[in-house]
């Protein structure tokens, strides 16, 4: 890519936690929008994508620029050299968000999300866990303070969602407008009305 067109590249990384709903729309709704999607799979993301959603990796490849696996440690990705914009984990698990916490860089993911934070590019992490350990919560802590959004996979319900999809869709947009990019995913909050008492 030429002059700043590499703004519109967007790192995706699916992991081995329960939410593979969550990746599959991100990568959808950043297609759909333009954006040349990168996207990363564990092994174990694959087989949640599998159980969850009844998908394989080539059905998710197709809104995807380029798919990588986590052990494809030459890939690209890997060196701050390579710009891209953001990445987002989603959903993140325990095991990846302690690993990027640690710093040991010990698988693809992992070493991308090292990149972001040392780059200082935007890296959102969607961790899916509940409840939360001490051990959980440090690691959050320590990825926030390094410059790590940590938004957790917590749908709104002042839209009203009539589905489960409606509050999947909700999160994505939450996702997007960390990364700023425009959607009408869901109805912003504008106030509450007040009925006048007598």
């Amino acid at each position: 890519m030429d002059g700043e067109e590499w703004r519109n590249r967007i790192v995706v990384a699916i992991t081995g936690a329960s939410g593979a709903t969550y990746g599959c729309e991100v990568v959808k709704a950043l297609a759909e929008r333009g954006k040349e999607v990168h996207l990363i799979l564990s092994s174990r993301g694959q087989e949640i994508l599998a159980m969850e959603l009844g998908l394989s990796r080539t059905q998710l490849a197709k809104f995807a620029h380029r798919i990588y696996g986590n052990d494809e440690m030459t890939s690209p990705l890997s060196s701050g050299s390579y710009r891209f914009d953001s990445m987002v984990i989603v959903p993140c698990s325990m095991r990846t968000l302690a690993s990027i916490a640690s710093g040991s860089s010990d698988a693809l993911i992992s070493r991308v999300a090292e990149v972001c934070l040392k780059e200082r590019r935007r890296l959102i992490i969607v961790p899916r866990e509940t409840p939360l350990s001490l051990i959980h919560i440090r690691n959050m802590e320590t990825l926030a303070l390094s410059g790590a959004v940590i938004l957790p996979a917590m749908p709104a319900f002042y839209p009203r969602p009539k589905t489960v999809q409606d509050m999947v869709i909700f999160v994505v947009g939450k996702i997007l407008d960390q990364l700023g990019v425009e959607h009408d995913l869901f109805t912003r909050w504008s106030g509450a009305s007040r009925k006048r008492g007598r």
